[in-house]
């Protein structure tokens, strides 16, 4: 989601070094409330099979949700209960997998201050993420950048590159010059290899991640041939798995169709998302890559409010992607990010659940007759302490019963 969001070799690594009362109310907590991971027979590493996932022997499917904000809100006392009931209630909703941000670069409760340095009480935050969804038997797909500005983002690392003296003219040049991407790497180095406080467990050990993401909805308009973003994915996926081969990968794309394959340009919302820099296909085809990237808002992608419309966008997008990835890819389909805002006005809350059915359908009927594997993520839930930060698309655990009522039924509809 372009989420206007509300935001309140390398040199060694350097950790900013902060003795806080979050450290001291980590340990605290971790005392007084110890992590009770699930046994080891249940709490395997989720593995792909081809175009399905397993986890202990036995087929995982996401049914999962956004909240982007768990690390931020846990680096500070006053909003880090919300972190522990938005993973709590989603759980007992029958949720299974959390998609959250795991950067913030630059700005407020950054976790990347600057280059190869990272501020050690937000890694704590993080940690805290970690335990807090173990502890509640909740898996984590955690993103590692962002293609907008909201946390920093691409944007921010190309001006850190022209704070260094870099003759940067496009925030694209993040993906093809080779100071940015060192500056990426050394961040990704230094997530996958920590050692969690709390859990004592190195995140690249950590079976509560299922997955890492590339980067948010990544764009390269400057490219519309697609090479530069390319090349970029092909690098840095073989980068995540020479520190972390036995994580899952997924990329972060919306899904756009691309050069490589012409004939399914039509599919796409609109000539413009044509011409991004992303191809679904190609994009995919990298080694290293396990999940198959789609994200669904037709509420911001067509321009008008029909209704049935939007539903037959969905039902052709979803299907031709599951198509794709089952017969072209190989792989599970993962649809990161889908939903509907009620911010203007133009849809109510009424058609948002018609929407969310659909896509779990969808899903459901390929799943069922054994087309593919992979799961679907709502964007978003919150828990009522969060209610502010609200994009227009979440939805508020207190105040939705009939959308809690719906996850609950497409948890029992996985039920394997």
């Amino acid at each position: 989601m372009h989420p206007m969001c509300p935001l309140l070799a390398a040199p060694p690594l350097q950790v900013t070094p902060r003795v806080s009362l979050l450290h001291c109310f980590l340990l605290a907590s971790s005392t007084l409330s110890p992590v009770m991971p699930p046994c080891a027979d249940e709490w395997a590493v989720v593995e792909r099979r081809g175009p399905h996932l397993r986890a202990s022997g036995r087929p995982f499917v996401v049914h999962g949700f956004n909240t982007y904000w768990l690390m931020y809100f846990a680096a500070d006392a006053a909003t880090r209960p919300a972190v522990t009931a938005a993973i709590a209630e989603a759980a007992g909703a029958g949720l299974n997998v959390c998609r959250t941000w795991a950067f913030n670069d630059g700005g407020h409760r950054a976790l990347q201050v600057k280059p190869f340095s990272y501020d050690e009480e937000v890694f704590q935050a993080l940690d805290f993420v970690i335990s807090e969804a173990r502890r509640h038997k909740m898996r984590l797909i955690l993103s590692l950048c962002n293609n907008w500005d909201d946390y920093g983002g691409k944007a921010q690392y190309v001006r850190w590159g022209k704070e260094a003296g870099l003759d940067l003219t496009s925030d694209d040049e993040f993906f093809s010059n080779p100071t940015t991407k060192g500056y990426y790497k050394a961040f990704v180095k230094a997530v996958l290899t920590r050692t969690n406080t709390i859990t004592k467990e190195a995140y690249r050990d950590d079976p509560t991640i299922l997955a890492w993401e590339l980067i948010n909805e990544p764009r390269c308009p400057s490219d519309p041939s697609g090479d530069m973003l390319q090349a970029w994915i092909e690098e840095m996926a073989s980068y995540v798995k020479s520190i972390d081969p036995g994580h899952l990968l997924e990329i972060g794309v919306e899904g756009f169709y691309g050069p490589s394959t012409p004939e399914l340009l039509r599919v796409n919302p609109d000539d413009y998302s044509g011409h991004v820099g992303t191809d679904f296909i190609r994009n995919h085809r990298a080694l290293g890559i396990d999940l198959a990237s789609v994200h669904v808002y037709s509420d911001t992608w067509l321009p008008h409010s029909v209704e049935e419309n939007h539903l037959q966008f969905v039902k052709s997008w979803m299907q031709q992607h599951i198509d794709d990835a089952a017969n072209l890819l190989g792989m599970p389909i993962l649809i990161g990010e889908f939903g509907v805002s009620l911010k203007d006005g133009k849809f109510g809350s009424e058609f948002r659940e018609t929407f969310m059915k659909t896509v779990y359908n969808i899903f459901l009927s390929s799943w069922k007759s054994e087309v593919l594997g992979g799961g679907c993520l709502v964007w978003q839930l919150f828990p009522e302490s969060a209610e502010h930060m609200d994009d227009g698309y979440a939805v508020i655990f207190a105040k939705s019963p009939s959308t809690l009522n719906l996850l609950a039924n497409h948890s029992r509809s996985l039920e394997c």
